[in-house]
Order: structure tokens, then sequence, then C-alpha cells
């Protein structure tokens, strides 16, 4: 009897899949979190990483940012409660996150070289890997909502500038004038970096090696001060979606698209693997497919999602490159990993209370 038992044991052993073994808990535990009929609610957002230091933000400052990354993250997962999709939750934080004036994301859009507000985002669904984007904004007021419209209304995955204005019109998307985007804060931080520029090519001039800032230099400038926003989610239905708004990089030169509207890159979903949105130094997240990569390292490798987080994170750094990401798997496990000063980020913990963070 005790020889068939262990045989029976041998045998269910091998055949689960090697990634329950991957997540923390005991195996009840895992069991309830893998039942279709009960999944976890969960949900994560960021409102972008960069040069943010303990000191570097007012006490009435970083009070701002904390409360709106609170009603945001809120927001979601309520939408969730309420038994509304992922998408639908990540679209809804991130539309609240775009309207603000504190996130390098619709309101609060950075400034391009040419003095203007350039927008991208992209949103996508694990369970059926379809997803939407789009690039080189100026009039769309929510430019995550133009991405999901592209998603479920078009048989396109990414649409760019006026095209895709053109397409919002025809979809009744909100559109504003360019100089909704204004925000003082923005236009002095491109000032700031265009001056800085001159000076050191002035500098190179008089020792007769003129030529661009290296990217060294680069990396000493305000570029990433403010960065993107994004959003994760597990649905009642075991779905996971991620959605990536920003406004781009300060004083990007004309045409230059970034991380965040491609698909693998700044934004990835599946339900195999797991859900990403990423910020952070968008050349490096292109180049290593960083949210693609971190749902790969799951899926073929069976990694938990924080290692397969840091993993890729630790990617990016070798490479000269930094940002963070945010990622929930299907069991509604979080993984969040930055490699820069600091992150503004929020999720919903096992007790389904808000935590907030913005330092290391």
């Amino acid at each position: 009897m005790n020889k068939l038992f262990s045989l029976i044991l041998i045998t269910v052993l091998i055949i689960l899949p090697s990634s329950v073994f991957a997540q923390k808990g005991s195996f009840a535990e895992i069991k309830q979190l893998q039942s279709p009929q009960n999944p976890r609610l969960g949900f994560i957002i960021h409102g972008g990483a960069g040069v943010i230091t303990k000191g570097s933000l007012s006490p009435e400052k970083e009070a701002e940012y904390k409360k709106k990354l609170e009603e945001a993250v809120l927001a979601g997962y309520k939408a969730l409660q309420a038994g509304k999709s992922g998408l639908d939750a990540v679209e809804i934080a991130i539309r609240m996150l775009e309207d603000s004036p504190l996130f390098n994301a619709g309101k609060g859009a950075v400034f391009t070289n040419d003095g203007k507000n350039e927008l991208d985002a992209s949103i996508m669904n694990g369970k059926t890997l379809a997803a939407g984007a789009v690039a080189g904004l100026h009039r769309v007021k929510n430019p995550i909502t133009l991405a999901r419209a592209v998603m479920e209304k078009s048989p396109h995955v990414m649409m760019i500038a006026d095209g895709a204005e053109r397409f919002a019109e025809e979809q009744k998307i909100e559109l504003v004038d360019p100089k909704y985007f204004f925000t003082q804060e923005r236009w002095d931080a491109l000032q700031e970096i265009l001056k800085q520029e001159k000076e050191e090519k002035e500098k190179k001039e008089a020792k007769k090696n003129v030529g661009k800032v290296s990217q060294t230099d680069l990396r000493e400038l305000p570029y990433n001060k403010f960065g993107t926003v994004g959003a994760v989610a597990l649905d009642k239905d075991g779905n996971l979606a991620a959605g990536t708004s920003t406004g781009g990089m300060t004083n990007k030169k004309f045409g230059r698209v970034g991380d965040a509207p491609i698909i693998g890159a700044g934004t990835y979903a599946n339900n195999d693997g797991c859900a990403v949105s990423a910020t952070g130094w968008g050349e490096y997240f292109i180049r290593l497919g960083v949210a693609r990569d971190i749902s790969a390292m799951m899926e073929y490798r069976a990694l938990p999602v924080q290692q397969a987080a840091d993993m890729t994170m630790n990617k990016v750094k070798t490479l000269g490159g930094d940002g963070g990401v945010i990622a929930m798997d299907k069991f509604g496990n979080i993984g969040i990993s930055f490699n820069s000063e600091g992150m503004y980020r929020a999720y919903i913990d096992m007790n389904g209370k808000p935590v907030v963070e913005i330092y290391k």
C-alpha cells in the first residue's frame, strides 16, 4: 500500500507544472491561487523612474505625488472589485495620471527639442495578446484611450502622428489644443537642458573638439527627472493586462520614439507569463525588449516574477541604461525592480490596502 501511495505521489509531482513551485507559499495556498473560480485581484501602477532622491522633493510636493498615486491605484483596484476587466482598470488609472501635471504623460508631458509636447502610449490584453499603440501625438488628451481604440476598433497594432489623430477623431476620442499640455515646470526643464548643452558645446569648441554632447554627459542632464506612467492588472477572470503612457524624453530630437508605445519593450501582457509596464531610458529598453524578456523568462524558465524582473533590469544596467519596471503574474504575485535613484509606484497589498512608495 505504501509503495502504491509513493508511486502516485511521484507521478503527481512529475506532471505538476514547474511554475507552481516557483511561487511562494504553501501547496494549499498555491492550489487556491490557481483556481480560476477564485483568483486574487491585483493592481500596480508607476509614475516614472529617475533621479528621485530623498530630499529632492519638498514635503508638500512629495505629499502631492503620494496622494495622486494612491487615488489612481485605488481607482483601478475598485474597478477590478466591481467586476471590470484588467484593461478597464489599467485605462482608468492611467487616464488619471495623464490628467495630472505631476507626471510625464498627458497634461504633464515634457517638451521636445523644438518646444512641442509629443505623446505615446500602448496597452495589451494578456488573454488574447491583442495590443494597441500610438506615437507622436500632439492633440489627444488621453493617449491610453486611443491606444485601446487602436487595439479594439482597428486591424492594426500601432498608429502614429496625424494618422493616429485622424483615427481619434473618427472614434470621437477627445482632442485638445496643444497649449493644453503646457506646464511651466516642464518648459523650464527644457530651457535648462538647452542651456547646459550650449555650455558643453562651447567648452568643446574651445578645446577644438567640436561635437555633440557625449552619452555620458547626457546622463548627467535632467532627462529622466520625470518619467512615464503605467499600470498592470489581474482581474476576476484571471486575465492580465498592461498599459503605458508617456510624454517621452525632455529635449528629444525630431521623430524620436521611445519604448512606451513599443509592444515587448515598454509594455507586454501574456497570461502564460506576466504583465509588464516599464519606465526609463527607452533606447535601452527597446534594445533588450525588456517587457517581453521578463515574461519570456517566466514562460520558458519558470522564474518567479520578481527574479525575472531583477535579471532583466540588471541587463539594462549592464548596457548603461536606467529605469524600472512593474510586473505581475497570473497568481497576483508582483515584481517591482528599478536601478535608478527612485520610482514613483503604488500597489495593492495582500490585505487590499494601498502601498505608495517613491524612493529605494
